[in-house]
């Protein structure tokens, strides 16, 4: 019987024992089939720093972004680790390697009024109370849309107003329901009467709502209620971050709350706040207006 393939095995381990995402997964296959491509049948373990370079610059020439590029080294320096880890390399040949600096881009975000107007949806219109209840949720609690997929109403602790949710790397965090969530859930389960192991956004049959049907309503829903901008669940994500950390100001309160590993990742936030700072300070101040 032949071996499997060292990229095989890496994936293989990456779904069974890490027990990565799909979404993870299909990141790390796309990005080690160029490694493999690039190899043109050369032996993986035979691979050096200069070669790992020489597959990021081709993939640059190929004309994929600073972004992308860091995704793919990302993906070679997990696969090496690995390798590393099962004694079949003595050197890691990622070490040293660097992708370009991408960019980085300011997440867009709702003003409060616009979330308001958002989530403020009438509950007679057919599935009036569900988007209600689902859009306050986003906004109240900060939640990634595969949490609220898979939520059920055992999760929900209505006396205390916490919900607890299982977040990225099959990590728990208890975060607090605001009371207009609070008001929409409840009367969405008094409406529904589910068991308490029940989804409380089921899909058709049962089974928990996808992450695109939700996507594809909250964009129905934001132009019915006519806020003009392109909304999707991060958005509500990133305006709740944002209009958390500008009222508290508490960085690492927030990171808590969003289920951050590292503070680095919600530090976009204060760029964020001191950019909602800078055009309060440039509208206000007689001498502060700069050339366009």
């Amino acid at each position: 019987m032949a071996t499997q393939p060292p990229i095989e095995r890496f994936l293989a381990q990456l779904s069974v024992e890490r027990q990565a995402s799909p979404h993870t997964l299909d990141a790390y296959q796309r990005d080690l089939a160029a490694l493999n491509t690039w190899l043109n049948e050369r032996d993986l373990l035979t691979l050096r720093s200069d070669d790992v370079r020489a597959f990021i610059a081709s993939e640059h020439r190929r004309g994929l972004s600073a972004k992308s590029l860091q995704r793919r080294l990302s993906a070679c320096r997990g696969l090496f680790r690995w390798l590393l880890k099962e004694g079949a390399l003595a050197n890691n040949p990622c070490a040293g390697v660097r992708a370009p600096k991408a960019p980085r881009k300011l997440p867009q975000v709702l003003d409060v009024d616009e979330a308001v107007k958002l989530v403020e949806l009438p509950t007679d219109a057919p599935l009036g109370l569900r988007d209600h209840a689902l859009l306050e949720l986003f906004y109240s609690s900060g939640l990634r849309v595969s949490e609220v997929c898979t939520l059920r109403w055992r999760d929900l602790d209505f006396e205390q107003s916490l919900v607890s949710v299982l977040g990225k790397g099959n990590k728990q965090r208890i975060v607090p329901v605001g009371s207009h969530a609070r008001r929409a859930l409840l009367e969405l389960r008094q409406s529904a009467h589910p068991a308490s192991d029940a989804f409380v956004f089921p899909g058709r049959t049962d089974k928990p709502i996808s992450s695109r049907a939700i996507q594809l309503r909250i964009k129905q829903l934001a132009f019915r209620q006519g806020v003009h901008k392109r909304i999707h669940p991060h958005l509500l994500r990133h305006s709740f971050a944002s209009h958390m950390l500008e009222s508290s100001g508490d960085l690492r309160g927030v990171q808590e709350l969003l289920g951050h590993a590292d503070i680095s990742t919600t530090q976009i936030y204060t760029h964020l706040d001191f950019q909602h700072l800078a055009k309060v300070y440039d509208a206000a101040h007689p001498r502060a207006k700069r050339k366009s």
